[in-house]
């Protein structure tokens, strides 16, 4: 309410001023007034954003709480990462502007009705033309409010999956960058930005169309309030016109806001209406999940019967005529148990195809899928399962945090895990032993040292039951050996285990033998009656009992040297995690050019042209109200005063006064038209120049909105498109010491800011700028005096601002340093989601997010304290420079020589100079903080490190003919100070050759791969293909030319066509066929043929098919020099059989290198190349390194056979 008393008090004011007749009393009231109402408004409205910015805190702690604790319930149907991710980052933002929102939401028409009244009793009627205008636009921005929210939904779903897919590109990277798709990956994400800035787009130019109708209003509604009040015959004076014009001014702050106000209402409801989905998926709920299905009981008796465990005590498991599936209504792949039990302390062995559903009964017994019917009942629930995953899930932490896992630590325990898991070769040579940190998903370890730590994690914690997915597949035969017995038959030999894996060799011990198919479990038995069904090889793998002996065992043992990726970035103390650097102080020059340049020079300065022309205008528009009236004015009294002609009284109304100011600083602006004494024709002319200067204001708008729009959009695109090339080109050491997390928050909040936030702000920071000059200027014509004011004030203006501006930056940044660890935790969550709930963890984890929010909201309220702690400062300037202008007025008055017209105008404008001041600084420091994306988004652009291109040589396309290898003296170092990972390497591969590498586990293998396609350089050496130097080629020319079956195999969301050949190369009938030859067909047919989708990371496929899909791929390119790492390895022994069939024929006559872990898969290659720490110590057939007694390669494939006899013919 104190807003209004500003305009009455002026008006009064300026009417004492004009009138001249009241005493100075009066006059000194009025101005007391002015200053006092200005303070306590100013106090109040503080105090009222501190309350509201509090609320507001409060529901973001619960609402993100309510988030992540929802994450952690969640059933099998779960939605993408980048989804849950959008829904902590984006839409919580979102629902919280509601807070602010709300209040206006009464409080604006409210403001609008007293305002209308106050204007009534100036202009009487003549205020209804006006508001009529101001009505008929309330329409107008309801449609285009509405069009806006429809765009902006789109435009969420395209951003989602521009997220979710750089998500999965950031996963795959390793394989993208064997592939050389960086450019065909890259080009779909840019698809998704581009349908994502074309909602953006619409959005902007609406938003345009918006603020043009908003700016251009007052304007208009005073000129038809004016027109209309002399039509009816009034007289004009300077009272009534600035107090109107004032009043218009507050008219339109309601009127402006209330479209954003119902916006950010609407934009609320849609955010929470997608938190309430993702809130309504089911839960995980073990209640009802292991209890059957048990009718109409009454409830107590139903839980106690149906919640039973095993009839049994010595039963630890059962299913009965249980059929689970992924999804609740059961489209997907059913597994169906009919009856299967499980006594306390066995080994039970899964086998089957790949794809026949093994990890699925895994899952189903740990309650992650959904139940459709028949009962599962498990001993000692309460107490969890010791689960280890397929696709092993790693913490980003120490390695002993990973394996303790929040249970206390027991140093004996803990010292028999890591003997059982075969972890203490590792350790010894990891910088800091297990305090090394491991990136985010065990990035930074091979895949066989994952799959031990998840092992180790899982035995540590002593469950009475193990569910153990293949975790034999991704290591060498000689550790494999270990840990069936070592781990599995010894540490675990007193609890229940379930076992899935390929390697029917090891289930020789099992006490049971499971055999799945198709989903459907078909034959359960003793071993011996089982495996006949799935073995592949002869009945000579039998066991003949005899341990590997200890001995040579023992000679085998060279130090593990561990993956690529530890020594990378490890400094002496294993902290791998670079700390996310921040920036300090001001945000620097070159991020404000960067912006400048990203909108680009021309548009840049076209649109600050139209600004300053669009304020020009304004002012124009109203200094020549200000003269037209002390025009009047001058005549009236001219004509009342002919009588006596008193020369003082004409000198005083002079037009040559007009700018009126003591001792004549000013000259009139320019000489004025002599009107004719207030006549029709006068008024006409009054009237039309005020229209003429209002209408070009208005054009200037609109040009103003238009062009920035267009501006903003060029940044935002040039932004996100710099950022996306750069972080594709990034070496693979880049992705190995940067957690996800952080490059996604780049790709999602940062991009959302410099999309959306930031042309925002900065629109209302330039309107301000542009403002307060043009205020200035009009202060300084009226009252000179005043100019006297401004060194003092801007002096204390800039320091106030200066501190603040300090301050609320670094807690900017911080904010943003504390919301990357709530987004990394809750990926992380989401990933290892089944084995937080088999260990009982989601308690300590909810803890863990509830101390990260804690950190970051501590730092949100910081920020709206330090807001709140600048507005009061400013307001009270703003009241002060008000006072000071009634003041000199009243001293000119008492001197004769205040010219209401202009000291209106000042004073009118001087009302609004606090909310100007207050305004730019605010706007400035939110510009700055929001700079703060800009300036991380250049920090990738310009900073990071870029893989070496090489020149393009002249050799034409096909220059790789014969496929001949050779590797030079090669020595790869992953850091200065570290062991050397490859020391000297030597080989030559002849064209067409067949050769299988092997060694231990980190000797150096997948080191040989990665120099070969330069994802690393060589320290020294060189790498020849047909004579070639690898180095003096470029990326693209050297890898299109080779073939690589990965690992871990890489699948993006997308269908099966988009998977096979991203870049779109081949036609479908060549896809059937590589489908075909990977005996996929049947699957992909199920599935909905070549435009089947696949879902995130492939989720449709078991991992032994993705594999598949992985070697369709490459059967796909036509290199000369194939790749294989352990591409098999969750693969049944058939289909393995099958592939290598596949693989011998299709790749005849071309160059193939297999990395195994199973030695019988390079069996029938030309030759093997033994690796040790390193180094080449063998190279020769197989069959000759079979008989030589003492040859490593001998001893690795006993320890792998167990003592089978050497009678498996040759090569």
């Amino acid at each position: 309410m104190l807003g209004f008393s500003g305009p009455l008090l002026l008006s009064l004011l300026v009417g004492f001023l004009e009138e001249g007749q009241e005493p100075l009393s009066h006059g000194l009231l009025y101005a007391l007034g002015l200053a006092g109402g200005a303070v306590l408004g100013a106090v109040l409205q503080n105090q009222y954003g501190y309350e509201v910015y509090k609320v507001t805190l409060q529901a973001r702690g619960a609402v993100l709480n309510i988030l992540y604790c929802k994450a952690l319930q969640l059933g099998p149907s779960r939605p993408p990462t980048g989804e849950a991710l959008n829904l902590l980052g984006t839409d919580s933002e979102r629902l919280l502007n509601f807070a602010g929102s709300f209040h206006e939401a009464w409080g604006l028409p409210l403001q609008l009705a007293i305002t209308l009244y106050l204007l009534y009793q100036q202009v009487g009627v003549a205020f209804v033309g006006g508001l009529i205008l101001a009505l008929l636009l309330v329409p107008v921005n309801k449609v285009i409010a509405t069009r806006i929210m429809a765009s902006n939904q789109e435009m969420l779903q395209h951003k989602d999956a521009r997220v979710k897919l750089v998500t999965e590109l950031l996963s795959g990277i390793r394989v993208i960058k064997f592939c050389g798709w960086e450019q065909a990956l890259g080009a779909r994400v840019e698809a998704c930005r581009a349908r994502e800035l074309g909602q953006l787009r619409v959005i902007k130019y609406l938003d345009a169309a918006c603020v043009y109708l908003w700016a251009a209003l007052p304007v208009v509604i005073s000129i038809i309030i004016f027109i209309t009040y002399v039509l009816m015959g009034h007289q004009l004076t300077a009272t009534k016109v600035f107090t109107a014009l004032a009043l218009v001014r507050m008219l339109i702050l309601p009127l402006n806001n209330f479209p954003w106000v119902i916006n950010g209402l609407l934009e609320a409801k849609v955010s929470l209406d997608r938190i309430q989905l993702f809130l309504d998926l089911p839960n995980h709920n073990p209640q009802a999940y292991y209890s059957p299905d048990c009718g109409r009981l009454g409830a107590q008796i139903k839980w106690l019967l149906c919640s039973d465990p095993p009839a049994e005590p010595s039963t630890v498991l059962e299913l009965h005529g249980a059929l689970f599936s992924w999804d609740p209504v059961g489209t997907s792949q059913e597994t169906f148990i009919s009856h299967l039990e499980v006594k306390k302390g066995m080994l039970v062995g899964i086998v089957g195809m790949v794809g026949c559903g093994k990890s699925s009964l895994l899952a189903a017994i740990a309650g992650e899928l959904h139940r459709l019917r028949g009962h599962v009942a498990v001993q000692g629930l309460s107490k969890g399962f010791g689960l280890a995953t397929q696709e092993p899930w790693i913490q980003f932490a120490t390695i002993r945090d990973n394996i303790l896992f929040g249970k206390t630590f027991d140093a004996q325990l803990y010292k028999e895990v890591l003997e059982a898991c075969a972890l203490n070769d590792d350790l010894s040579i990891l910088p800091a032993g297990d305090q090394t940190e491991v990136g985010e998903k065990g990035v930074t370890l091979s895949g066989g040292q994952r799959a031990r730590i998840a092992l180790a994690r899982a035995v540590y914690q002593e469950k009475e039951l193990y569910l153990l997915d293949d975790p034999l597949a991704a290591v060498d035969a000689d550790v494999a050996n270990h840990l069936l017995h070592r781990c599995i038959l010894g540490m675990l030999s007193h609890t229940t285990r379930l076992l899935c894996t390929h390697r029917t060799e090891y289930l020789e011990r099992a006490d049971a033998v499971l055999l799945m198919e198709a989903g459907r479990l078909i034959r359960a038995g003793p071993p011996s009656e089982i495996l006949p069904l799935v073995q592949a090889v002869p009945k000579a793998w039998a066991e003949n009992g005899q341990e590997s002996d200890s001995a040579t065992a023992q000679s085998v043992q060279n130090p593990e040297k561990t993956k690529e990726g530890l020594e990378e970035e490890q400094s002496t103390s294993g902290r791998l995690l670079q700390e996310e650097s921040k920036k300090e102080g001001a945000v620097a020059l070159h991020v404000y050019q960067a912006y400048w340049k990203a909108v680009g020079q021309g548009l840049a300065l076209a649109i600050l042209f139209s600004l300053l022309l669009m304020q020009a205008t304004r002012n124009a528009a109203d200094w020549w109200l200000s003269h037209w009236i002390s025009q009047l004015k001058a005549e009236n009294s001219s004509q009342e005063a002919q009588p006596s002609t008193s020369p003082a009284s004409m000198g005083l109304f002079s037009p040559q006064l007009l700018l009126f100011s003591p001792g004549n600083l000013y000259t009139p602006v320019f000489p004025l038209p002599k009107a004719a004494p207030n006549g029709s024709s006068d008024i006409r002319f009054y009237l039309t120049v005020y229209a003429t200067i209002a209408g070009v204001n208005s054009l200037c708008t609109l040009l103003r909105a238009v062009l920035f729009a267009a501006g903003t959009l060029q940044a935002a695109a040039t932004l996100h498109r710099r950022l996306l090339h750069r972080v594709l080109m990034a070496p693979v050491t880049f992705f190995n010491a940067t957690p996800t997390g952080r490059i996604l928050n780049r790709f999602s909040s940062d991009v959302a800011c410099a999309d959306d936030s930031l042309p925002f702000i900065l629109n209302i920071l330039l309107a301000n700028a542009a403002g307060l000059l043009g205020l200035l200027a009009v202060l300084g014509s009226g009252l000179p005096w005043l100019l006297l004011l401004l060194p003092p004030l801007s002096i204390m203006y800039y320091h106030v601002q200066r501190h603040y501006r300090a301050s609320s930056r670094e807690l900017r940044r911080l904010g943003s340093l504390t919301l990357s660890p709530l987004y990394s935790h809750l990926a992380d969550t989401l990933a290892g989601l089944s084995v937080l709930r088999a260990t009982g963890a989601t308690y300590r984890f909810e803890e863990e997010n509830l101390r990260l929010l804690e950190l970051n909201q501590r730092c949100q309220f910081a920020t709206s304290a330090t807001v709140q702690w600048l507005d009061i400062r400013l307001q009270l300037m703003g009241a002060a420079v008000v006072s000071a202008i009634a003041g000199i007025a009243l001293v000119q008055h008492q001197q004769g020589l205040a010219n209401p017209g202009l000291v209106g105008l000042s004073l009118s404008y001087a009302l609004s100079l606090t909310g100007l001041l207050s305004g730019l600084v605010s706007s400035f420091t939110q510009t700055e903080a929001m700079l703060v994306s800009v300036e991380r988004l250049e920090e990738y652009t310009c900073d990071l490190p870029q893989e070496p291109q090489g020149q393009p040589l002249q050799l034409g396309t096909g220059w790789l003919t014969q496929g001949g290898v050779e590797f030079q003296d090669v020595v790869l170092a992953y850091r200065p100070g570290l062991p050397n990972a490859l020391d000297g390497v030597t080989f030559c591969v002849q064209p067409g050759e067949k050769l299988g590498i092997v060694g231990r586990t980190g000797s150096g293998k997948s080191s040989l791969l990665l120099v070969l396609f330069r994802l690393l350089e060589p320290s020294s050496g060189r790498v020849l293909l047909d004579g070639v130097d690898t180095s003096q080629l470029e990326l693209a020319q050297l890898r299109s030319q080779l073939a690589i079956i990965p690992q871990e195999p890489f699948l993006f969301s997308g269908t099966v066509r988009e998977n096979l050949d991203p870049q779109g190369l081949h036609k479908d009938r060549a896809l059937w066929q590589a489908l075909e030859q990977c005996h996929l067909s049947e699957v992909i047919t199920s599935m909905g043929g070549l435009d089947g989708e696949l879902g995130e990371g492939g989720r449709s496929l078991s991992l032994g098919q993705r594999q598949l899909l992985c070697l369709a791929r490459a059967l796909l390119t036509d290199a000369k020099i194939l790749c294989i790492d352990e591409a098999t390895a969750s693969v049944d022994q058939k289909t393995d059989q099958l592939l290598q069939q596949t693989i011998c024929k299709r790749f005849a006559n071309k160059t193939v290198l297999t990395i195994a872990h199973r030695l019988n898969t390079i069996l029938n290659s030309d030759r093997v190349l033994v690796l040790q720490a390193g180094r080449v110590v063998e190279l020769d057939s197989p069959a000759t390194l079979r008989n030589q007694p003492h040859s490593l390669f001998q001893q690795l494939l006993q320890s792998s056979q167990q003592g089978v006899p050497a009678s498996l013919g040759g090569p």
